[in-house]
């Protein structure tokens, strides 16, 4: 007599107890506790048993993920994920951060791999979860940053007969992840999680596994694929590109450096790159706070949300070098020489002509061009030039600390923000017109700076903040986010509570979508349906255990901020912004 276990669910027939040999019951039977059908159970003890496992799939793929260095998964466990959510709590090195959404899960996951450079892994149950998942997912495709989403899914004898939550996961996150597969057997598992790590760095962007519970409980007693023999990171050291790259900047006489997110680790050697070759630098606005932005070198960022002298000085040049970026802002730049420097092939030259391309990292390559490139001094009428633009920048800045009106004018929030803030935050921005005050008039000296910023998706800057703090817990966070993008993800704010984060969340009240409004008025339309009303966020940070203040007064701006940065709990300090002052986007 033996036993009989459902993989699905795992209830167990006793052929001693029940009176009747498995194999005899009716072809039609189904398990009595889940409904799935004889095909779902195996035999677990009795004569013909097959060699019981210490451990299963789902605990292997923990093992796996902890041999990579995971510590935290984000994510909200349920039904079609039970068993990696078991095998999670199991682990004493990994822990599951149950988030309110897992779209926030995502975005956690995201930020973690942006901020820290190593993979951010995120769960979800099958069908409404996964779908909930992908705005976060398509920030790290569309931002390059390594993750692993880990989608539960129905048993795998379930699928295809339209089982409730059953969705074609690989069909669908294929689409933009850099790997996306089907477990479908024990023995193939750690094969697919390896190479979807692998896939998730090289690439880099995330990458999606479809996990059926059946097979997640199926023993599995293969050792884990040591990471220092399977994993291995690209160094590339372009030559004869330098050499070339080093001749022309050579004949040029106003040369600007323009650094990307693919810059983000050499920030000194980047400033000393561009005091060599006599060159000003401007970021992308990925890569603000890379550079002091209170050198006399740094123009701040190029683009539509960045500092608008930055192209006045780029439109006197007559060489830009790109390093470590696409970019996607080719109409601020004059029609001049172009070298440009991506890890990513096919981003060099990818929608405008170069005449020198470079494909590797540019860390390394900024290495080389110090060693090759000849020293220059800067044209002198070109360093007035950006003399001059940096005096009127710091006009601009003075001005908006001297807004004493009520509403609060946004830009006094963030040059009260700039005298009380850390000088190495990590400040995560959510989208909105904030946004455009944020990267326009905050000068980072140590600041770290993130965002959604290829995809601009809202609700990205509590989710990233908890990230960022739990990876870097040392470290003061900051969220900036709108009403409207507090209005999407503002729960997760009670992640930080419960797990007793110190970020600071600062608001901007202004009961308006305004950055559509402004977009609505380009356009030359009217404002249409993006006014609404918001609760007293101040007060629901007070009932949740951690601290609010409502700021409705100028004078009393920083004296909330000091105390909100400066406490141990979450905080959040919601600002009432003058709903008809707007910033516009840079236009060459």
């Amino acid at each position: 007599m033996r036993k009989w276990k459902c993989s699905v669910c795992g209830y167990v027939y006793d052929e001693n107890k029940e009176g009747v040999l498995f194999e005899e019951l009716p072809a039609d039977w189904t398990c009595p506790q889940c409904g799935a059908p004889k095909s779902a159970f195996k035999v677990i003890e009795g004569e013909g048993t097959t060699r019981k496992g210490k451990t299963n799939v789902a605990e292997k793929i923990v093992d796996q993920l902890v041999a990579y260095g995971v510590k935290r998964v984000y994510g909200i466990p349920g039904d079609s994920n039970l068993p990696l959510t078991d095998a999670i709590r199991k682990n004493a090195n990994i822990d599951l951060v149950l988030t309110r959404h897992e779209q926030a899960a995502a975005f956690m996951a995201s930020a973690h791999a942006k901020l820290t450079g190593e993979i951010g892994v995120c769960i979800s149950i099958a069908g409404p979860g996964a779908t909930n998942l992908i705005t976060g997912i398509v920030d790290a495709a569309t931002d390059r940053a390594p993750v692993l989403a880990l989608l539960g899914q129905v048993p795998e004898v379930f699928l295809g007969s339209e089982s409730l939550q059953e969705i074609p996961e690989v069909d669908i996150f294929k689409t933009f992840c850099v790997y996306a597969e089907q477990l479908s057997a024990a023995g193939q598992a750690l094969k697919i999680v390896n190479l979807a790590i692998k896939k998730a760095y090289s690439s880099p962007g995330p990458s999606a596994l479809s996990l059926p519970t059946d097979v997640l409980v199926e023993p599995l007693d293969e050792a884990i694929w040591p990471p220092k023999a399977h994993f291995f990171k690209p160094d590339l050291r372009p030559g004869e590109a330098v050499k070339d790259a080093a001749e022309l900047i050579a004949q040029s006489k106003r040369p600007v450096l323009f650094a990307g997110w693919g810059s983000r680790d050499c920030g000194p050697e980047l400033l000393e790159f561009a005091r060599h070759i006599g060159a000003p630098i401007a970021t992308t606005s990925r890569a603000k706070g890379i550079v002091p932005e209170s050198d006399e070198l740094v123009l701040g960022v190029l683009g539509s949300i960045g500092n608008r002298f930055a192209p006045q000085i780029v439109a006197q040049s007559d060489l830009i070098i790109i390093l470590g970026s696409g970019f996607r802002q080719r109409n601020l730049v004059p029609d001049i020489d172009i070298i440009q420097v991506d890890i990513d092939a096919t981003r060099v030259g990818k929608t405008f002509p170069v005449n020198i391309g470079i494909v590797g990292d540019a860390h390394r390559v900024i290495e080389m061009l110090n060693e090759v490139a000849k020293p220059k001094k800067m044209d002198p009428e070109f360093l007035e030039s950006i003399r001059s633009a940096d005096k009127k920048y710091k006009d601009l800045l003075h001005q908006d600390t001297q807004k004493t009106q009520i509403p609060i004018h946004p830009g006094a929030v963030i040059q009260a923000l700039k005298k009380k803030a850390a000088n190495n935050a990590i400040i995560c921005s959510d989208v909105g017109d904030h946004t455009y005050w944020f990267y326009k008039r905050f000068v980072c000296d140590q600041h770290q700076t993130f965002l959604c910023a290829n995809m601009a998706g809202m609700g990205f800057g509590i989710p990233a903040a908890v990230a960022c703090q739990f990876a870097q817990p040392d470290r003061q966070v900051i969220a900036i986010t709108g009403d409207g993008g507090f209005g999407m993800a503002g729960m997760e704010f009670m992640t930080a509570v419960y797990n007793k984060l110190p970020i600071t969340a600062i608001v901007f009240n202004d009961g308006k979508l305004k950055n559509i409004k402004k977009e609505q008025e380009s356009y030359g339309y009217p404002e249409y349906r993006v006014s609404f009303t918001n609760p007293n966020l101040a007060e629901m940070a007070n009932s949740s255990g951690a601290i609010g203040f409502r700021v409705s007064d100028p004078k009393k701006l920083e004296s909330a901020l000091t105390e909100a940065l400066s406490s141990s709990k979450p905080a959040i300090v919601e600002v009432l912004v003058a709903p008809d002052i707007y910033i516009k986007a840079v236009r060459r």
